[in-house]
């Protein structure tokens, strides 16, 4: 799934501009930092240190926007996956492989040095991977600003992030409880368009789906010959194999993975039941032949990032991502 440089200049340069304004969300607003930060552009200062980063590793696409789903689905869109600690939310089980801090430190540390103690690290989350949707071919969507990051990252948090294998009734409920509907949760793993999965999250599928010491029954004959290869029975490496398995579009935030998944090429469990459930099939069918693909996920992106989010005088600004800011009277006492 890697992508080229030259592609990504190419893509970089076809953005489609979706302007999703109108819905604003918990106290959220587009252009909060305008004026802000003096005469600096935020939103393009976060914009320049993603593209920088993206040109020499387009994998960080995937991996923000996995970062984002496990922020915001833990204690809301709060920046708590950035926390060290030793029972941070980094060290949860389901978080453990999240990647791509290096990308928001850097860009926090660009804005600081224009803005110090204005932009808080939850909104560069979300700016930052807006930027890796739009380099990624996804279309480049406005999101909200004006969050402030939160004070507690606790791994037992993440026991409601959904697992690869969850139903696609019990992940309905999952995002319900989020305030997402059903088809935000289904243009949402559309995100599933880019990215990999390591074997152990798909491993049963290929050899003893359920408990029956057979293949899963729902995959294309040929994709569980490929898998087969990558992931051997008893192989002591964990290696991965890309979410689409489109070899033309596995590096492009685009709707081909619907197609692929209504052809019984699903490679994660959640995935290939999207497009068989009665509870969702319709929708992922309609997505597959629907011309606004983009813009749908886009809108479901910026929906996503509103969960339980800090505004106002709630929470703080981090200084670094990874630690709370020390306690002063002043905050005490507020």
């Amino acid at each position: 799934m890697i992508m080229a440089n030259t592609k990504a200049a190419a893509l970089a340069v076809g953005f489609i501009f979706l302007n999703l304004a109108g819905h604003c969300y918990g106290g959220l607003q587009y252009g909060f930092y305008n004026g802000k930060c003096g005469t600096s552009d935020v939103e393009a200062i976060v914009r320049n240190t993603v593209l920088s980063k993206f040109i020499r590793d387009s994998t960080i696409a995937p991996a923000l926007i996995r970062m984002q789903f496990h922020d915001c689905f833990v204690n809301g869109c709060d920046a708590s996956i950035l926390l060290d600690g030793p029972n941070s939310e980094k060290t949860a089980p389901p978080n453990l492989s999240v990647r791509g801090y290096d990308v928001i430190g850097a860009a926090k540390a660009a804005v600081e040095k224009v803005c110090p103690g204005v932009v808080s690290c939850a909104d560069i989350i979300v700016m930052a991977t807006r930027d890796v949707v739009a380099l990624s071919g996804g279309g480049r969507y406005s999101v909200q600003t004006g969050r402030r990051d939160g004070l507690v990252s606790l791994a037992q948090n993440a026991r409601s992030l959904p697992a690869p294998s969850v139903s696609v009734s019990s992940a309905i409920q999952a995002f319900a409880s989020k305030g997402l509907t059903a088809t935000d949760m289904i243009y949402l793993l559309g995100g599933h368009s880019i990215g990999v999965a390591h074997c152990s999250l798909f491993k049963d599928r290929l050899y003893n789906f359920q408990n029956t010491g057979k293949p899963d029954p729902t995959m294309d004959v040929g994709l569980l010959t490929w898998l087969r290869l990558t992931c051997a029975k008893n192989a002591t490496v964990d290696r991965t194999a890309n979410l689409d398995q489109n070899l033309f579009s596995s590096a492009i935030v685009d709707k081909s993975y619907y197609t692929q998944i209504m052809l019984h090429r699903g490679v994660l469990q959640i995935d290939q039941e999207l497009a068989l459930d009665s509870l969702s099939k319709n929708t992922v069918a309609a997505i597959a032949h629907s011309f606004d693909f983009n813009a749908k996920f886009g809108q479901a992106m910026v929906k996503m990032g509103a969960i339980q989010v800090l505004t106002g005088t709630q929470g703080q600004i981090r200084k670094s991502c990874r630690a709370v800011n020390p306690l002063t009277l002043t905050s005490l006492i507020n």
